[in-house]
């Protein structure tokens, strides 16, 4: 039997960001026959492509309460569409703001969602999940019981994003939001956006982080130098490199910051806690360098380099130089 599945699709400065293509495009490879639908919060330039990636409607709510991303207004406004839509399922991607904003529309809609999956299947119509549990050391089957709509949030960067079909079109409709500005329980005072336009490491197809061991803020600049070699590259940090002041919270990678799942996870002078681990374990591939030949982190890496970071990663550098000037 055919389903709904409505997926709230996030946006940075008007732009539709990548993570929820992703999801779009799980979404669409899931079962065909489903009825598949995009929920558009806020101002977005790019609505209409939407349907490039498998979207037969797209419903966007936009007003000046959701200029800036707000919990409150935001499920207000997807919870609008959601009653218009009355879908089986809405997903969304397992973001800083995607994991708020599910876990308000659950406690509006009295649902528990599926949040933070990493594997999803059709079984005799209805959508089973595989989500991470205890910091990543095991993985759990999930689905759903009750009635519809269901939540889930799915991890960035392991659904692959599809290839747009630009020959597909679709309606844009705009729906209209009860809740106005001036309800918010939260009010944005401030957006402070890093000096340089760098690549947020959820997205990032590599990270290169840095933990106790780089001893203080300017040897972060070794790992930007070898990011800045690196097509697609991040920064990332351990929270004992953030507790310590030398870089800010926003590169933080662990179970109290960003979950990331690149292709290729550079772990430097990380000794590999289980809170970290909770935040990259599920990269493709992962490259330790700690001059404790006994770190915790060598355990689930790939390939392991025992020795001083500060000499290994500008060697790293050059090498990745060398390989992509070829």
């Amino acid at each position: 039997m055919a389903k709904t599945i409505l997926v709230f699709i996030e946006t940075r400065e008007s732009k539709i960001r990548k993570s929820s293509i992703e999801a779009l495009s799980a979404a669409r490879r899931l079962a065909p026959e489903n009825t598949l639908a995009a929920a558009v919060l806020g101002p977005c330039d790019d609505a209409a492509t939407l349907a490039h990636y498998g979207a037969g409607q797209v419903y966007t709510v936009n007003s000046g309460s959701l200029a800036s991303f707000s919990a409150d207004m935001y499920s207000a406004g997807l919870n609008a569409i959601v009653e218009m839509v009355k879908p089986d399922y809405i997903a969304g991607s397992a973001t800083i703001f995607g994991r708020e904003l599910f876990g308000r529309l659950a406690a509006k809609l009295g649902r528990t969602p599926a949040s933070d999956c990493v594997e999803m299947h059709w079984n005799n119509g209805e959508i089973k999940l595989v989500r991470p549990v205890y910091s990543g050391k095991a993985r759990s089957t999930v689905s759903f019981r009750g009635d519809p709509p269901s939540l889930f949030t799915l991890r960035p960067n392991v659904f692959p994003a599809d290839s747009p079909d630009v020959s597909r079109s679709c309606e844009v409709s705009a729906v209209e939001m009860a809740i106005q500005a001036g309800t918010a329980s939260v009010t944005l005072v401030e957006v402070l956006k890093p000096d340089t336009a760098e690549l947020d490491a959820s997205e990032a197809q590599v990270v290169v982080s840095g933990g106790r061991a780089m001893k203080g803020p300017d040897n972060f600049e070794i790992l930007r130098k070898l990011v800045s070699v690196i097509p697609n590259a991040a920064l990332g940090a351990s929270r004992a490199a953030v507790d310590s002041g030398w870089i800010d919270h926003h590169y933080q990678v662990g179970q109290t910051g960003k979950v990331v799942s690149p292709q290729l996870y550079i772990a430097c002078g990380i000794s590999g806690a289980i809170q970290h681990l909770a935040g990259m374990s599920s990269s493709k591939c992962i490259v330790a360098v700690n001059k404790d030949p006994e770190a915790p982190i060598f355990k689930v890496a790939d390939y392991g380099i025992v020795g001083d970071l500060f000499e290994i990663v500008p060697k790293l550098t050059e090498e990745f130089k060398k390989l992509l000037a070829s």
